[in-house]
This record gives structure tokens, sequence and C-alpha cells, in this order.
């Protein structure tokens, strides 16, 4: 549940970011509303029309191929989360500043109302079609889909919330505060996605174990305990695990860890 949650929380903060800079840039301008409101709806329904197709996809496959499908999944949604965090350490400013810009040659005439609806609809596909690629790894990850869909709920009020306190000026707090602690929690969150998806390779037969069972922590936090599902799906804990499954885990934490130093020092430098 509070995976899901953060992924939810952080993925709808981005989309409202955009959207509050949107309504923000063009203030004044008549009709504007409509044409926002139409690129969110255009967006959501995009998003919802890959998890359909991503549900089909999955409702084709048994056995090993369910597995190589499932490590497929999480492996893209490891990529995708790694990319993420590196990409906001340098292009968040740069976004806000070009979405402004629009905002300006809206008013100013030299661009239609129909550009507020594409950059919208953009940035909401966008972070809804993730929300659908990271909740299905979760869900292979052995997430509970009652918890799913509390976490979720919780995130998209969350992150609406805080999106309108942004619009309207009421929060104070630097919102690179949230994508500090959030970006953290997301590096061990698809650290353990890596780990998961080296266990269903390992499981169709296209990775060696490395060694079963390393250690085992049952005895001081089972995994099937309420607490030992969560941290599994939060950070990876595994009470058993293999070989193949720590050299992922570790590869990924380090390798994005890493990247998002570099691109933050070189930001740093730049300015």
């Amino acid at each position: 549940m509070l995976a899901t949650a953060i992924i939810v929380f952080r993925e709808v903060l981005e989309a409202a970011l955009v959207i509050a800079i949107v309504l923000g840039a063009s203030k004044g301008v008549a009709g504007r509303g409509r044409w926002v409101l139409g690129g969110i709806l255009l967006g959501i329904a995009g998003a919802a029309t890959v998890a359909l197709f991503a549900s089909r996809i999955a409702a084709a496959y048994s056995g090993t191929g369910q597995a190589l499908l499932d490590a497929a999944i999480l492996l893209v949604a490891v990529v995708m989360l790694g990319w993420q965090n590196i990409w906001m350490q340098t292009h968040g400013r740069q976004l806000a500043a070009e979405i402004r810009e629009l905002g300006a040659a809206v008013r100013a005439g030299k661009k239609t109302l129909a550009a507020l609806l594409v950059v919208t609809f953009t940035a909401v596909l966008r972070e809804g079609s993730e929300v659908v690629l990271f909740l299905w790894a979760i869900a292979a990850n052995g997430g509970h889909r009652l918890g799913m869909v509390i976490g979720g709920l919780s995130g998209l009020v969350a992150g609406g919330i805080v999106g309108a306190l942004l619009y309207r000026s009421l929060l104070f707090i630097p919102i690179r505060y949230f994508f500090q602690v959030t970006s953290a929690l997301i590096l061990l969150l698809s650290s353990g996605l890596a780990a998961q998806a080296a266990a269903f390779l390992n499981q169709a037969g296209l990775l060696p174990a490395l060694g079963n069972r390393l250690w085992d922590t049952s005895r001081i936090l089972r995994q099937s305990s309420t607490v030992g599902q969560l941290l599994h799906i939060l950070v990876g804990y595994v009470a058993q695990p293999s070989g193949i499954e720590i050299v992922f885990y570790l590869a990924s934490l380090i390798t994005t860890f890493l990247l998002m130093r570099l691109t933050a020092r070189r930001a740093a430098v730049s300015e």
C-alpha cells in the first residue's frame, strides 16, 4: 500500500506541477480551463488504454512465458524509475521555464489555446502510463490488490492536494524536498523490483541462481508477515535471497545512485 501511495503521489504531483504551471502561465486567457481540462481527460483516457492492453497481453501468457513477461515489465519499470530520478536532478527547472514561455506565447496570441491541451495531455498521459506500468510491476512483485487500491487513492488525493496548494501559492515548503524524499524511496523500490526481475529470470532458466538462500532472516522477520510483505514491496526485502537477486539489487541501487549524484553535480557546476 505504501509503495503504491508513493508511486502514485509522485506521478500525480509531477502532472499536477505541469498543470499548475500551465494554468499560472496562461492566467487571464479566456477559455483556458476548458482546454486544460480537455487535456487532462484525454491523458486519463490514454493511460486507461495502456492499462487495457497491458491486461490483455498478460492474459495471453502462462508458465515460463508469464515469468518472462513479469521480468520484462519489472525491468522496464526499473529503468523508467531510475531515469525519472536522474532526469529530475537537472531538468525540473528547465521544464517549468519552457511551460511559462508557452503560456506567455498563448497570452500574446502567438500560439493557440490548443497548445495548452497538448502540453497537459502529454503530461497526464506520460505520468498516467508510468503509474500503470509501475503498479503492474508492484502487483507482479506480490502487492495486495486491496492495499494497492487504497494506496493508489491516497497517493492520488495527496498529489492533487499538494498540486492545488502549489497553484494557490499556499505551500511554502520547497518542492525539491518532496522530490528528494520520494526519489530516495523510489531508488530503494526500483532496486527491489530489479531483484524480483532477477528471480523471475532465474525461474525461467535464463539466469543462474548464484547460490540459493545466501542467508535466512525468517526467524527475525518472516517475509510472509505483514511487515515482511510491506518491506518486500517497498525496499525489496527477501528473507532467503539468492545470489542473483543480490547482484541485481546492488547493481540497480549503486548505478542509479551514482548517476543521480553525477547529474546533480553537473547541474550545480553549470549554474
